[in-house]
């Protein structure tokens, strides 16, 4: 099976395996991508998460990333697509933004 199945709804990970990966993925990941998860869960929330950190965040847990109309950018991940407006002129997200976030990994088994 590969992701193009699962990009197109066709098939679906088991529950139990999706977690198994993910927990894997994160343990791997690299250091830029483990501070970017860690900033997103720090508490108070963080008004410095970079736009960047967080789609390339995203792609290492295995999303797939297009953008939309005006600045918007759908994001694949959980079999779920989550549609974010990128921040402008600045690259930082705010912090409405970052718990949003927080909450749909949290959500989906994702934790630092």
């Amino acid at each position: 099976m590969g992701c193009d199945l699962l990009a197109e709804g066709l098939v679906s990970w088991p529950k139990g395996l999706h977690l198994i990966l993910l927990f894997s993925i994160i343990n791997h990941m690299k250091a830029k991508h483990r501070k970017t998860l860690e900033l997103i869960f720090s508490r108070p929330t963080s008004a410095g998460v970079k736009w960047s950190d967080a789609l390339a965040l995203f792609t290492e847990l295995g999303a797939e990333i297009t953008e939309r109309e005006g600045s918007r950018v759908a994001v694949f991940l959980f079999e779920q697509v989550k549609v974010m407006h990128c921040p402008h002129p600045s690259p930082d997200m705010d912090k409405g933004a970052v718990a949003s976030i927080r909450r749909w990994l949290e959500e989906n088994g994702v934790k630092p």
